[in-house]
């Protein structure tokens, strides 16, 4: 049964056009080809990339931390209480009031001191300014050396600037030693991303960027085994020159370099318009949905490739949508926040202004982002 499985996993027309087969796509003659047990590096790579990513924060970002006074706000802890804490657990942890008269008749406190029960207990579940630091730092770090290595990987290449070029002998196209190191570490980055998930910083789009890594690395993957590695890489560099202003902008943000980080922002608005939603759509997709049926009939892979692409254009438009929302607020009003996470509550803030406070994300300005990658 496991037989019949594999050779359907491995049916040559999931994979690949009519007329091509796996043996067209062994090693030969000079040229190498990519191979789907390639991948396993992957693993290994993201397990390295966490330990690179722990040093990194502990003695690069850490540090930088300390130079520019970033600090995380003295937290008052909650008060001991079962009754609440089993409520905050398994009912929820915004309770309305109603439910805090109902708590109010169970614990014998004031509604007062309920309500700042919640706001500490809300304040220990959110992550500190110099953690949100860290994270942004190894992100904008890391962003910028694959955005530049994708660079020279591609910058002699002729696909890039004729898209054509793409499908040239495909699939029998040679796979590059600047190939597979670009993808092994995108895709090394990825999967660590979603290793992480668990203690990074959360914020309102989590199940988004759950959705974004797993897209990401079926895409990737797909595109390795069925060798669309060409504009696979395409894709990556469009996506990492945003991201790197991004995550910049949340650094200088922490590090309260407002003026600097704002200017970041509105850069990085313009770069994600442009690059997301329209060359990624109309250069790109168009490329993957058009120039292909030149060549051959479409295929399962064909189709499966371009449904993960629109998959990534939806997040896009989700993303774009947070980000017009902030540049309004940052042009038209005053922007407080980044719309995605909890921003910390003070034992003092009325109820109307508490709700305001969460509904709004860390950091303080046009700084801390959508993260669209």
């Amino acid at each position: 049964m496991l037989q019949t499985v594999g050779e359907w996993i491995w049916w040559e027309r999931l994979w690949l056009p009519v007329s091509v087969s796996w043996s067209d796509l062994e090693d030969k003659e000079g040229r190498v080809y990519a191979k789907a047990s390639q991948l396993y590096a992957t693993l290994p790579c993201a397990l390295c990339l966490l330990v690179i990513r722990y040093l990194f924060e502990r003695y690069l970002a850490t540090p930088l931390a300390n130079i520019w006074g970033i600090r995380d706000r003295i937290r008052l802890p909650a008060e001991q209480n079962p009754i609440l804490e089993k409520y905050f657990c398994g009912q929820t942890r915004i309770p309305t009031q109603d439910d805090v008269r109902s708590l109010c008749k169970k614990t014998g406190w004031p509604e007062r001191r309920v309500e700042v029960w919640f706001k500490r207990r809300r304040n220990q579940e959110r992550p500190g300014l110099r953690k949100r630091f860290s994270e942004a730092s190894w992100r904008c770090a890391f962003y910028f050396f694959a955005f530049v290595g994708g660079i020279l990987a591609l910058y002699d290449k002729p696909w890039v600037y004729d898209l054509r070029e793409v499908w040239a002998g495909f699939p029998k196209q040679s796979l590059l030693p600047s190939q597979y190191w670009f993808y092994l570490s995108e895709m090394g980055f990825y999967l660590s991303l979603v290793f992480s998930l668990t203690f990074d910083v959360k914020r309102k789009d989590f199940k988004e960027q759950v959705i974004h890594h797993m897209a990401t690395l079926t895409l990737l993957s797909f595109s390795w085994i069925s060798n669309y590695i060409r504009i696979g890489t395409l894709v990556m560099v469009i996506h990492d020159s945003s991201d790197i202003l991004l995550e910049g902008a949340k650094v200088l943000n922490y590090a309260k370099y407002h003026r600097t980080a704002n200017g970041i922002f509105v850069v990085f608005t313009a770069v994600f318009m442009v690059t997301r939603l329209i060359i990624f759509p109309f250069w790109l997709i168009h490329c993957t949905w058009v120039y292909p049926l030149e060549l051959f009939p479409p295929f399962f892979g064909y189709y499966f490739f371009n449904i993960m692409l629109l998959v990534l254009q939806l997040l896009h438009l989700y993303w774009a949508v947070l980000i017009s929302r902030m540049v309004y607020k940052f042009i038209f009003s005053q922007l407080e926040g980044d719309d995605r996470s909890d921003e910390e509550e003070d034992d003092s803030d009325p109820p109307k202004e508490r709700n305001s406070k969460l509904s709004h994300m860390n950091g303080s300005g046009a700084r801390g982002r959508a993260n669209g990658h």
